[in-house]
């Protein structure tokens, strides 16, 4: 059966660097390994593939040679090795260097920890917790003290933890003789795990704690007060130091996140930390000019129209916008400005905008004529 070209294998180009190469590995050794996907054929033929692969093309001499020649070099390497020490599936593992710092047995290792065999048996941190809050728009500008309830895994209060009754004694796991590490009995390589009936600790309790039954935490209901600080948006994270879920082992807890999410406001938009808004104002304040008051997320702000003022003209509020998440100072207001025709004009109105049309006869549409 012919081979697939190395390189494809990989999904990596013809000169790609060392580090390419075992980032390629990583991802393809991580998503293909047997130990993910136990009873899987496929998965197990694509390891053997890609493992084969890297170990030619990271090696610097085998990977000229196989540059130079492709397969036909290793056809009676891998031929002696099917029959000298041939893996299942007739897949050579002889062929390999499994052993020194850096070789295929330490990226291994380091692919099977990431997969959480890793043994744990020092305290560790708890995992955090992720709250989703709803929040108005003016809350979401102004910040908010609330508190929120949910419920976490916490410190088991009768054993501390430890998942063993209260003065009683602990003693070595016979299951990995005190070590906390077992031998895997699955995979290609059989590295070692944490040792399941202890947990990687090394050690179980003569008695279980009667409140957690061994586990070392109890679910607890709890009410946490929650400080939302001024300028969050949609999606922004506030993180509640140690609220999250117990540590192993003794560990310390995990944190609270507090993801915001921001309802949308009828008159005010938000972009970045300006805000923006449209007023309405009449004819003769266009015109003649006034002194407005505009609505803004502290209240109302007086503004000044200047005469002549047309449609669509924009003014800015200063430091009137949302206050900066991060450092001091806050957006500015963008107003802009609609100017409404009066309705239902009597007799008397219509002929003094006729008036007004023979004293000012401009043709607004002059720039656009053609």
């Amino acid at each position: 059966m012919n081979k697939r070209d190395y390189y494809e294998v990989l999904g990596v180009r013809r000169g790609s660097s060392d580090k390419e190469i075992k980032q390629a590995y990583r991802r393809l050794a991580r998503k293909h390994h047997p130990d993910v996907n136990p009873n899987n054929k496929a998965a197990e033929a694509k390891f053997k593939e890609i493992t084969e692969a890297y170990e030619v093309l990271s090696n610097q001499a085998k990977r000229q040679q196989y540059d130079q020649f492709g397969h036909q070099v290793f056809g009676a390497e891998a031929e002696a090795g099917r029959r000298a020490g041939a893996g299942p599936g007739g897949f050579d593992f002889s062929r390999f260097d499994l052993g020194g710092p850096g070789g295929i047995q330490d990226l291994f290792s380091d692919l099977l920890g990431r997969h959480g065999q890793e043994t744990q048996t020092e305290p560790s941190k708890g995992e955090d917790l992720h709250y989703a809050v709803d929040l108005k728009f003016e809350d979401a500008v102004r910040g908010l003290s609330t508190e929120i309830s949910l419920q976490r895994r916490a410190p088991c209060p009768s054993c501390s933890g430890t998942g063993g009754r209260t003065g009683g004694q602990f003693y070595a796991c016979p299951a990995c003789e005190g070590s906390g590490r077992v031998r895997g009995r699955s995979g290609l390589f059989g590295g070692h795990q944490a040792c399941a009936r202890c947990r990687g600790t090394g050690k179980l309790p003569s008695s279980l704690c009667d409140s957690c039954h061994g586990s070392g935490a109890v679910l607890k209901a709890e009410r946490i007060a929650v400080k939302i600080p001024p300028g969050v948006e949609n999606g922004s994270n506030v993180r509640v130091q140690g609220k999250g879920h117990a540590g192993r082992l003794g560990g310390p807890s995990g944190d609270l996140y507090i993801v915001t999410r921001v309802r949308p406001h009828s008159f005010f938009e938000r972009k970045g930390d300006n805000i923006y808004c449209e007023v309405p104002i009449s004819v003769s304040e266009a015109a003649l000019g006034a002194k407005i008051e505009v609505p803004t997320v502290d209240g109302k702000a007086s503004m000044r129209i200047p005469p002549e003022t047309s449609s669509g003209q924009v003014f800015r509020l200063r430091t009137m916008g949302v206050p900066h998440l991060k450092g001091p100072g806050r957006g500015d207001q963008f107003v802009t400005i609609k100017i409404v025709l009066p309705r239902n004009l009597d007799t008397r109105s219509q002929e003094l905008f006729r008036e007004l049309g023979r004293l000012h006869p401009e043709d607004p549409r002059r720039a656009i004529e053609k």
